[in-house]
């Protein structure tokens, strides 16, 4: 998980995605950590992390990026501990990643750049997590939410406006990167390329010693490889569940009310005009000319965006106040003026250079009361249960807020408070195989990994029918399992470190005998060892491709020899050691036309372009002056790691 988001910021729009959303990923994933916010004000370094340019990363800052992180990598693995994610490094990308934004929007401030409210609001206004039940943004429930996660809207608007400013910066410096097409050619023929090798592998066990390790030995073993034996946090759930008649029976809306809806919203069911639209938008106005010169010429705007290394994207149905918003005011001007399969020129946004094709127009009637009265009635009855669910949310936290346990809640709705084992963050029972949480903590156990102890929630199990009200009893924090729950486990690992220091230098005896010309079978014989048999390996890259990002080490270490020499590889795990001797290179050929050529430009295009970002990023960060503070990041990192803190089991 740790290698995906390295790979995915790594990739040429995930760097400005991180940078957009970085404010928006902390609102839209609980479990963000405010509370500690003043933690390293006085620890020691000071509360400086990094200074860049005249702005400072705080240590709060730093600690409240890399929970956001750890969180937002159990969306995919519920059980990652902070200790794993320190130990992969994802401390200093954090870092690097926070530096790079405060150095690159500050540099764009220093060419004029801005990111106005409007275009700020646009980005809250079309964040899915804001809308309410007729999809329209919901400013109570934004401010709902960014009120839960310990965030102010001032907060939000100005992290969302600092990525907004780098994207601005970071769009244009990958825009059109390409690769000569000689070097095209030879990396395509490089993919056809077929190889013959053998491979052997010296087991671990092969070498372990027979006896125990005594305690000094085992004691300093368990000492430098605790991280190996961490448990994940556990938590013991307390919950009830009510159904709908809690709220009691909601009345229907009144004819006066109806009346009073369909006048209030006149302009959504009078006449109106949604249009359906494909769309680029450009970083400079010479690029927004050269593919409206193509557009102009009979090119549709797809090919001509993609001759670019672009893509053109498509809107719509959409209405002209919606494009407004997304845009400006002046492109939905040009979009609307426009009529049915007309480009338009290029018209600018804070966004950029917009040019816009109208695909489709669709008119809608309006409608009367009567023919609107269905839908009014269905969402005031909406409202009239989300108000009475809001109430009760309301009136159980005045109830908790005053001292009232989850027990006292229960009793007001009529509810049997249960309880759980102690869970993993993936929901399951600890020390369990199969057993899991019940069904109806399916969507509360991430949230109950969030929460304090002894806090009830309440929460909606099926939306308007069943309800749930959840607190989290008791907390095991994750932590190195003590050293006489899992002495086997230990002692095993000890001989497979043993062995693998033993196995290391009889792969290096092989390897000699190899390189002096003995047969690989021949030379493992000579340890007097059972060894599985070599393998003879022929392959090309284009196999090795389809393996996707889960290439054994022994595979890629074969593609990376020369022709007649021979390597040992460590195996994962500390299983042992790969030899690989490469027989044969056969070069590929790629005949002119080959579809293999054009997805080839594409890849090095986009490699480029990630190097061209690369070297800016470091380019900005010295022109603006980055220091960093290595006593205060080593003090955020001994926090996170819990090194002040006992080990639990």
């Amino acid at each position: 998980m740790i290698q995906f988001i390295r790979k995915f910021l790594d990739s040429k729009i995930g760097v400005i995605v991180a940078f957009v959303f970085l404010g928006l990923i902390a609102v839209a994933f609980a479990g963000l950590d405010v509370s500690n916010s003043g933690l390293f004000g006085g620890s020691s370094g000071g509360d400086r992390a990094a200074t860049v340019g005249k702005e400072k990363v705080t240590t709060a800052d730093l600690t409240r990026s890399a929970n956001r992180a750890v969180d937002q990598m159990r969306q995919q693995q519920p059980t990652i501990t902070m200790q794993a994610f320190l130990a992969e490094n994802g401390l200093e990308q954090v870092l690097d990643d926070l530096i790079d934004r405060y150095a690159i929007s500050g540099f764009g401030e220093t060419l004029g750049l801005r990111a106005g409210s409007r275009l700020v609001d646009s980005e809250i206004a079309n964040a899915p997590m804001f809308r309410g039940p007729d999809g329209k943004f919901d400013r109570q429930l934004y401010l709902q939410v960014i009120r839960q996660q310990g965030l102010s809207d001032q907060l939000v608007r100005d992290d969302l406006a600092q990525g907004l400013l780098a994207q601005q910066v970071m769009a244009p410096v990958a825009f059109g990167a390409a690769m000569p097409n000689d070097l095209v050619l030879r990396y395509a023929a490089l993919l056809k390329e077929t190889r013959k090798a053998t491979i052997a592998v010296l087991p671990s066990e092969a070498y372990a010693p027979a006896g125990n390790p005594n305690d000094a030995q085992l004691k300093a073993y368990y000492d430098k490889h605790k991280n190996e034996y961490v448990r994940p946090e556990r938590r013991v759930i307390r919950y009830a569940v009510f159904g709908a008649e809690a709220l009691g029976n909601p009345r229907a809306p009144t004819e006066a009310e109806i009346a009073a809806r369909f006048k209030r919203d006149a302009a959504r069911y009078a006449a109106s005009e949604k249009r359906r639209l494909t769309q680029v938008i450009l970083p400079t106005e010479a690029a927004a000319k050269a593919i409206a010169a193509e557009t102009a010429k009979g090119t549709s705007l797809a090919a001509a965006a993609g001759s670019k290394g672009l893509a053109a994207t498509t809107l719509g149905p959409i209405d002209k106040a919606a494009l407004t918003t997304q845009s400006s005011k002046d492109v939905a001007e040009a979009a609307f003026g426009a009529a049915k399969g007309a480009t338009t020129a290029p018209v600018r946004s804070g966004l950029g250079w917009h040019i816009v094709r109208v695909d489709s127009i669709e008119g809608t009637p309006a409608r009367t009361l009567d023919q609107a009265r269905g839908e009014i009635t269905a969402a005031l009855t909406a409202e009239q249960h989300r108000t009475a669910v809001m109430d009760l949310a309301s009136r159980l936290q005045d109830e908790f807020d005053n001292g009232s346990s989850l027990a006292d809640a229960a009793k007001t709705v009529n509810a049997t408070v249960l309880e759980t084992p102690a869970l993993t963050a993936d929901g399951r029972v600890y020390g369990s195989a199969n057993e899991t949480a019940p069904a109806v903590l399916a969507k509360a156990v991430p949230t109950a990994f969030s929460m304090e102890e002894g806090e009830p929630q309440l929460t909606e199990v099926d939306p308007g029918k069943t309800f749930l009200i959840f607190d989290v009893k008791a907390t095991t924090p994750s932590a190195a399992a003590p050293m006489n729950e899992i002495k086997p486990a230990l002692v095993a690992g000890w001989k497979r470190e043993q062995g693998l220091a033993l196995a290391k230098a009889a792969a290096d005896r092989v390897l000699a005998a190899i390189r002096k010309g003995t047969p690989v079978a021949t030379a493992l014989a000579a340890e007097k060892k059972s060894f599985p048999a070599p393998d003879n390996v022929t392959m090309n890259r284009e196999q090795l491709a389809q393996m996707g990002g889960r290439v054994p080490g022994a595979l890629a270490l074969m593609f990376s020899m020369a022709e007649g020499t021979s390597k040992r590889l460590e195996a994962p795990q500390k299983m042992g050691w790969f030899i690989v001797q490469l027989h044969d290179i056969e070069p590929g050929k790629v005949a002119k036309g080959d579809p293999l050529l054009a997805g080839a430009s594409r890849e090095l295009g986009n490699l480029n372009g990630r190097e061209y970002e690369a070297q800016f990023r470091r380019a900005v960060r010295a022109e603006v002056g980055v220091k960093r503070n290595d006593a205060a990041i080593k003090a955020v990192r001994a926090q996170l790691n819990g090194d002040n803190a006992d080990n639990r089991d």
